[in-house]
């Protein structure tokens, strides 16, 4: 079956000695049996966040599918204990506290506030948790599975793609729009380093999460921007776009994956996104022509035939391909504990995921598990959305920059 081909590629070298078959018995923790592992998914089911949570909870509930049809890790099966906080940190903190003694891990933890609320507990309580976001500062906790590139890279690989398309040269002007939170201002050490680097004058605008962004865009125009990155929320590129349509501002615009929902395209700003917008992602869009992720939509399109997919499933999917991978390692370790779980995390150098993301390695401290994005287009003739312009890739800068880091 070709939906196993990615789930083949995690499990295929791991499996050896890990089977039920071995004698030797297997430490257990929290939510592990002799039968099932529990992980927890703790996300906006009914908030603001909710159609690109359930969207990605249907991207685990895929991959453990496949996954628990060859059998599971240690010969359990591994389930998801699921809560909805609603975007509502007082819930979200109920939720976690119930959740927590029945569950071996965190598969989601959605939102930043949220993170932030529960992260002294996990580090009291040993669990590892993978939270819906890509900021740099998660990955000084030891226990915090960041899968994917961080937005700070993100935005050095996006402006190095569109200066290779000769739209922005060394020593211009260029302008960032981003939220002033946790996710923007990581966004922004990204374009200041892009400015260091190549000599260019940047102009950046924080923005409150909800707030109208036409003035900010307005005042890029006057300072001659070439180019805009926009590190906001869907809504707010909707309007940052619209408005530079209806001013006859004709730049590029940069969006980073969390910033762009492919229900735009259902709205009055379409004809402008879809114009001018370019979308820099860590995971695969749904619709990309290669091997795994072309296995997983193939294989969500035959279980889910009347949902309407987006690039949340690859990035559901390739979290349960870095979970299992790590859990595949504490097997091998025979201690399913969360010590045993998070030294596994840790010792985990490489996690090849077919192209739903880039190679991972969670064993360098400190660094991102991946430094390589996509670079898509909206595209209402493309499933989920989002038509691939460039496949991974990662700029010089991203190198100089690590390099810097160390």
């Amino acid at each position: 079956m070709r939906n196993l081909v990615v789930v083949s590629a995690v499990l295929g070298l791991l499996a050896a000695g890990c089977g039920a078959e071995d004698d030797n018995p297997v430490k257990a923790g929290p939510g592990v049996t002799a039968d099932t592992i529990s992980l927890g998914v703790l996300t906006d089911m009914t908030g603001p966040f909710s159609p690109t949570s359930l969207i990605r909870i249907k991207g685990y509930e895929l991959f453990l599918g496949e996954l628990n049809e060859r059998g599971g890790i240690c010969g359990r099966k591994v389930e998801l204990k699921q809560a909805d906080h609603g975007y509502d940190v007082n819930r979200a903190l109920e939720a976690y506290f119930d959740l927590e003694p029945q569950v071996l891990g965190f598969m989601d933890v959605t939102g930043t506030p949220m993170t932030e609320a529960i992260e002294p507990d996990l580090m009291q309580t040993r669990a590892i948790a993978a939270p819906a976001s890509w900021s740099a500062s998660l990955l000084g906790n030891p226990h915090m599975v960041i899968v994917g590139t961080t937005y700070d890279l993100d935005v050095i690989n996006g402006l190095d793609h569109v200066k290779r398309s000769g739209l922005i040269s060394d020593g211009d002007t260029i302008g960032h729009v981003y939220v002033d939170s946790d996710y923007g201002r990581n966004a922004l050490e990204g374009s200041t380093f892009v400015a260091e680097q190549w000599g260019m004058e940047l102009v950046s605008k924080a923005v409150p999460e909800t707030a109208d962004v036409v003035a900010q865009i307005g005042e890029l125009k006057a300072a001659g921007a070439q180019a805009v990155f926009l590190s906001t929320s869907p809504q707010q590129t909707a309007t940052a776009v619209a408005t530079a349509e209806r001013i006859g501002w004709d730049v590029p615009f940069l969006v980073n994956a969390v910033g762009y929902d492919p229900l735009i395209l259902d709205s009055p700003a379409a004809a402008a996104v879809v114009k001018r917008v370019q979308v820099v992602s860590p995971i695969a869009p749904f619709a990309t022509d290669l091997p795994g992720p072309r296995a997983v939509a193939e294989a969500f399109t035959r279980k889910y035939p009347d949902l309407k997919p987006t690039g949340s499933v690859d990035h559901g999917y390739v979290i349960g391909m870095a979970f299992a991978a790590i859990l595949e390692k504490a097997c091998a370790a025979r201690d399913l504990t969360r010590d045993g779980v998070l030294r596994a995390f840790q010792d985990t150098n490489k996690v090849e995921t077919n192209s739903l993301t880039g190679q991972l390695r969670f064993s360098l401290v400190g660094r991102p598990s991946s430094t390589q994005s996509y670079i898509a287009k909206p595209d209402p003739a493309t499933p989920g959305g989002l038509a691939v312009v460039a496949n991974l890739f990662e700029s010089e800068l991203v190198k100089l920059k690590g390099t810097r880091a160390k």
